[in-house]
């Protein structure tokens, strides 16, 4: 080989060698943008209005329907499901199909020698075309195939009740989360106007003030001392409205409303106190038998077993059944077409050493995942127990709050009234609708930890607050069922 053949050749393998590079090229901003606009368009889309104040049920409702960690969960599940109706086709026999065509620059021929002379025997011939056609549908069937694929198609139909169970608990997890926002929005609605209204006359009190003192009218250190208490009653007041501002935006994100909707509550001057009637001992039977979690163990514990049986039916040896169908358009065939079967049997005999160690780990996977499901049990046991304590503990903190809050409007009217006879000042007057609107504050959150808790009881115990079956797929229904089930929670009927 010359020089400039070697040239040659190294330059055409260095030009193969950069085709087979990959880039990868960074996405343009504007299908960034593009997919940014796809998206917010897609995320509300098909939504029906608001119309009117929202209940709680409502609001349930919506979330149950609209929001995008629940749709993801069901397209999980619908995923789970395409894939056991995948895993069953395993079970089927393989079969394979080709067909084409076969050509040769020369005659395919040979002679026979003989191996006692050494001489040819026959003169060279051929039983073959030069060009031809060729097909072949063959079907072959591993009767241990067949088991091992059964099993596995068995275990993926777990997997999709393991995502079903899933899906429990991420709905269970957000109508809790909308119960916890709605009650503290609820209060928000209540108190944001006043909390507005106190602190447009605490800033007019304020300037009334420093005017007085620019104008050097009564003791500095009084009206100093005045001042720096009015700010300290700014500071209280945007506390609190730092803190109820906030619930609206989280429950229109749980809900799925554009952030920055206009949300109505239907707000109630009642405060109903629920009350558990239903024993703590069934409650406790409830939650070990039905939670999505402990559910999720036992069909992983199936899996386990399931994983057993395969690793014993790989000891087995495998029986296979074949069949098939050709054709050859060679010329020289006798029979251009024909078809053939047999019957092999076929063992892997390095599975017989491997097995004992595949079976041992899958016996100690199925004793991990009943030591899992126990210890889970307590786990959930205790979460009931303590959601029991925090109901109780919320009951006595509501009582007492609403206590509080009584009194404090009656002192706010017994300083109205002597204020208004200039009896006191309007500090003081401040002062006692401050304290007020804090108390009506800590009473509405302290019935919104009380609504939460008596929920977070029946969320414990597993129980799910749709039932399984829907008349429809409307939020008006959906919202329906949800008070029918919250009633019989109410009622003791589980």
């Amino acid at each position: 080989m010359n020089k400039n053949q070697k040239m040659l050749g190294v330059s055409l393998l260095a030009l193969a060698i950069s085709g087979c590079a990959v880039t990868s090229q960074p996405i343009d901003r504007s299908v960034s943008e593009q997919r940014a606009q796809t998206d917010l368009q897609n995320m509300f889309k098909d939504q029906e209005p608001l119309n009117g104040p929202l209940t709680l049920h409502d609001a349930m409702a919506r979330a149950v329907k609209y929001n995008l960690e629940s749709r993801l969960k069901v397209m999980e599940e619908a995923l789970a499901q395409r894939q056991v109706d995948l895993a069953t086709f395993d079970m089927l026999p393989r079969m394979a199909l080709s067909a084409g065509y076969a050509g040769r620059d020369n005659v395919s021929a040979s002679s026979s020698e003989s191996i006692q002379t050494g001489t040819q025997s026959l003169e060279p011939s051929t039983s073959q075309d030069r060009d031809r056609g060729v097909a072949d549908l063959t079907m072959v069937w591993n009767v241990l195939d067949f088991g091992v694929a059964y099993v596995s198609a068995k275990q993926q139909g777990d997997q999709r009740l393991i995502v079903e169970e899933r899906r429990r608990k991420v709905l269970n997890t957000i109508i809790q989360d909308v119960r916890s926002a709605y009650w503290r929005a609820l209060a928000a609605e209540r108190l944001l106007s006043q909390i507005d209204s106190l602190m447009v006359r605490v800033n007019q009190a304020r300037d009334n003030s420093q005017r007085l003192s620019e104008q050097r009218i009564g003791d500095p250190i009084q009206a100093l001392s005045y001042q720096r208490a009015l700010i300290e009653a700014t500071r209280q007041l945007e506390d609190q409205r730092r803190a109820l501002s906030l619930a609206k935006t989280e429950l229109a994100t749980l809900i799925n409303l554009p952030i920055g909707s206009t949300v109505s509550l239907a707000a109630s001057d009642d405060y109903p106190v629920p009350q558990l009637k239903v024993d703590l001992g069934v409650l406790e039977q409830e939650a070990l038998a039905t939670r999505p979690e402990l559910r999720e163990q036992d069909y992983q514990a199936r899996i386990s077993a399931a994983e057993t049986r395969k690793a014993m039916l790989r000891l087995l040896p495998g029986l296979e059944f074949s069949a098939g169908g050709h054709y050859d358009s060679n010329s020289f065939l006798v029979n251009q077409s024909w078809a053939d079967y047999g019957v092999k049997i076929t063992w892997n005999l390095f599975n017989v050493l491997s097995a004992p160690a595949s079976i041992n780990v899958a016996k100690a996977g199925e004793q991990v995942a009943e030591a899992r499901r126990q210890a889970m049990s307590m786990a959930i046991l205790a979460q009931l127990y303590v959601a029991n304590a925090n109901f109780n503990e919320s009951q006595r903190q509501f009582q007492t709050s609403q206590q509080l809050a009584g009194l404090d409007s009656q002192i706010v009217e017994q300083l109205r009234n002597r204020y208004k006879a200039q009896d006191i000042g309007e500090l003081e007057l401040i002062q006692g609708e401050l304290n007020a609107l804090q108390a009506n504050l800590r009473r509405d959150l302290a019935y919104a930890e009380l609504r939460n808790s008596y929920g977070q009881l029946f969320a414990s115990a597993g129980l799910d607050p749709l039932p399984e079956q829907l008349p429809s797929n409307e939020l008006i229904a959906i919202s329906q069922a949800l008070a029918n089930q919250e009633a019989r929670w109410h009622a003791g009927e589980l």
